[in-house]
Formats: C-alpha cells, sequence, structure tokens
C-alpha cells in the first residue's frame, strides 16, 4: 500500500485521476455505496443525504493522505510536484 494512488490536482486544491488499481478501486467502492445507498432509501429523504455524504466524504482523508505531494493550492501546472 506504499506509494500514491492518486495524481494532484493541475489547479486548485484536491486530487486528480487515479494513478493505480487501488485508486480505481476505492473510487468504484465510492460509486457502489452512494448506488445503494440510494436504492435502499426514500427519494428525498434525510436518510439519503446522510448516507449519500458519508459515502462521499469518509474516504476523503485517505484520498488526501494517497495523493502525490499532498492536497494543497496550486496555482499553474509547474506547482503539481
Amino acid at each position: 500500500m506504499s506509494g500514491p494512488w492518486f495524481a494532484p490536482k493541475r489547479y486548485g486544491l484536491g486530487s486528480g485521476l487515479p494513478l493505480t488499481w487501488q485508486g480505481w478501486a476505492l473510487y468504484g467502492a465510492m460509486a457502489a455505496g452512494c448506488a445503494l445507498v440510494a436504492a435502499l432509501s426514500d427519494a428525498h429523504s434525510r436518510a439519503r443525504t446522510i448516507g449519500l455524504l458519508v459515502c462521499l466524504l469518509a474516504p476523503m482523508p485517505l484520498i488526501a493522505l494517497k495523493t502525490r505531494g499532498g492536497w494543497r493550492w496550486r496555482w499553474r501546472w509547474g506547482d503539481a510536484d
């Protein structure tokens, strides 16, 4: 599990596309979790909103940790590394 799973964004804060299968698997798990929450909850319910927020926000610390160079504001292409 060593090494970065995600590339940094060119501009702004956060990560870009996954670099490894682990990153793609994490994105797939997030999508599957969101689909499951959406399928099992009533539309426009508070439970659905909370479930989707958890599915999307819970993995963010891991994504930040596994992004090459970490999360920081990048103004231009040369700031990526």
